[in-house]
């Protein structure tokens, strides 16, 4: 991994949670997903104050750790329009219902829960923002993206493309016709392009579309 990235794996289902250092001292974060505590210990570390908050998605075990993040510096909190339900502070019902879906039972959210704070930035396809571009994957949820460096040769894909395997799509809002999609897209990238996932090792196009 280039020196300007950073990763740390967090909570209780292992979500890579990825700093991206921007310059100035300044970082992104890409899915605080849990352990607010080890992240902003980790930017003190690296003498970075969070600039963004990055969510590739809304589900819980990716976004956990925003509501003590957001103080931290005051980032602003990115995620795609048709996912931003899961933030704010009337998203606790739909994160039960999730989970529940996810696991059989939502008992372990009122564990980890803080209220969210809302988006501060609504992301579309072909944004930009920062040094990434936002393609949109629909699929695994219906906002769901990746965060695309293009001059680092980096993408961030969140649980829509793992090494070995894809996201799962039977969680509400969840398309297994629209995740094909998404991975007929990914596919058509340059084999070489680096891919960063949600969860488990980093790994590239080429290798997962062979």
């Amino acid at each position: 991994m280039p020196k300007k990235f950073t990763k740390l794996i967090v909570g209780p289902l292992s979500t890579n949670c990825w700093i991206y250092h921007t310059g100035q001292g300044e970082a992104a974060v890409i899915d605080p997903g849990d352990e607010a505590d080890k992240i902003i210990f980790t930017l003190k570390k690296l003498n970075l104050a969070p600039k963004y908050i990055l969510l590739t998605h809304g589900h819980f075990d990716h976004i956990g750790a925003v509501p003590e993040l957001s103080l931290a510096g005051k980032p602003q909190i990115a995620i795609h329009r048709l996912d931003a339900c899961n933030l704010g502070i009337d998203s606790y019902n739909i994160h039960k219902n999730s989970v529940k879906a996810a696991f059989g039972d939502a008992s372990f959210l009122d564990v980890y829960w803080n209220d969210m704070p809302p988006a501060d930035i609504l992301l579309e396809e072909g944004d930009s923002l920062g040094p990434f571009t936002i393609v949109h994957l629909p699929g695994h949820t219906p906002g769901s993206v990746a965060f695309w460096d293009k001059e680092q040769n980096m993408l961030f894909t969140g649980d829509t493309l793992f090494a070995g395997g894809i996201g799962r799509t039977d969680l509400p809002g969840g398309s297994e016709k629209d995740i094909i999609s998404s991975l007929n897209r990914l596919f058509a990238m340059p084999p070489n392009t680096i891919v960063c996932p949600g969860h488990g090792s980093e790994t590239t196009i080429g290798r997962e579309k062979y």
